[in-house]
């Protein structure tokens, strides 16, 4: 991965905040690892690019300067976090069933799959690389290219990563996903297992924490009434750590995208966006079995928030947030 740019601070159009809400600049900094994302002095994330790991991810998360909402396992070793799931590192971008068309490529050996997963790890998953990254004011921009066990191209992305102070600890990350069928057609199968996902740490998800909540903005509670259904966002918080403050994260799908989204959402603390899982994979899409396809050439844009806040959903004003993300 070859990555350009500097420790570079601009004013961007930013959202409103109360007079005694102070919002501070977004400054990027390139460092060997990828890019880190600052509000002020306020670390709120790193991008790490590294093609060690088999895709992109950004860890930690910081709703509160030097206190992380993710699970730190398996990027670091932290205390007694669960060690489930490895592929759940923080918070990451994929597909568990790409279907290229025309190419010869290493199956996963799930029955399940049809395609490349992406989702998961080990023998035989694909990998999506980074290629090149810049920063660009508030913004980093990755190419990237995702490739089937083999080492085969399936497709190419670019992926901006804008950072959006919104005040005292409300910082939100937007996502603007460009995927492009480059080289063949493609169709994403319907599984669960995507895309834009998160791991909460055990002091916040739902089966180690009688503190943590899962909310959805139509009013599901916990993982029984968010769990598969479509909703625009869904947020996870509770104590940042052992008798820490309590902090969160959302995850916001925009309402212009050209599919809507469902929710891969657990107990055990994974929160994830998927606008490609259908009818087999959801019951939130009863009826719904119309599988996303790309001819050889067409793009995919989609845009999602990852929005970070002090408090809970009423006090890290996450539906406030939401709105000024969807305008």
């Amino acid at each position: 991965m070859r990555a350009t740019g500097g420790f570079i601070a601009l004013l961007v159009l930013a959202f409103p905040a109360a007079a005694d809400d102070a919002v501070p600049a977004a400054k990027l900094k390139q460092v060997d690892t990828g890019i880190e994302f600052y509000a002020g002095d306020h670390l709120v994330t790193r991008l790490l690019t590294s093609d060690k790991l088999s895709k992109p991810i950004l860890w930690p998360l910081n709703p509160i300067p030097n206190l992380t909402v993710t699970r730190s396992w398996p990027t670091e070793e932290i205390g007694d976090e669960k060690k489930d799931h490895p592929h759940h590192r923080s918070l990451w971008f994929c597909h568990g069933d790409v279907i290229p068309e025309g190419l010869d490529y290493v199956k996963s050996g799930d029955k399940r799959v049809k395609g490349v997963d992406f989702w998961s790890e080990g023998k035989n998953h694909g990998k999506i690389v980074c290629v090149d990254a810049l920063v660009m004011g508030n913004r980093a921009i990755m190419k990237n290219e995702w490739r089937e066990p083999g080492g085969k191209k399936v497709l190419d992305e670019t992926r901006t990563i804008s950072l959006v102070p919104m005040g005292k600890n409300r910082n939100l990350l937007v996502f603007d996903i460009d995927l492009h069928a480059s080289q063949y057609p493609l169709t994403f199968g319907d599984t669960k297992e995507g895309s834009l996902g998160v791991r909460v740490r055990k002091t916040i998800a739902l089966e180690t924490s009688k503190s943590g909540h899962l909310i959805d903005d139509k009013g599901g509670s916990g993982e029984k009434e968010v769990w598969g259904k479509v909703a625009n966002w869904c947020d996870y918080s509770g104590p940042l750590g052992e008798g820490a403050p309590v902090g969160g994260v959302a995850l916001f799908a925009d309402p212009k995208n050209s599919t809507d989204t469902a929710w891969h959402s657990r107990g055990y603390g994974l929160m994830a966006a998927n606008p490609f899982g259908r009818a087999g994979s959801f019951p939130g899409r009863k009826g719904n079995s119309n599988l996303v396809k790309l001819a050889k050439g067409e793009h995919l844009k989609l845009r999602f928030g990852v929005y970070l806040h002090a408090g809970d959903v009423k006090e890290g004003k996450v539906a406030e947030a939401f709105k000024e993300f969807a305008k």
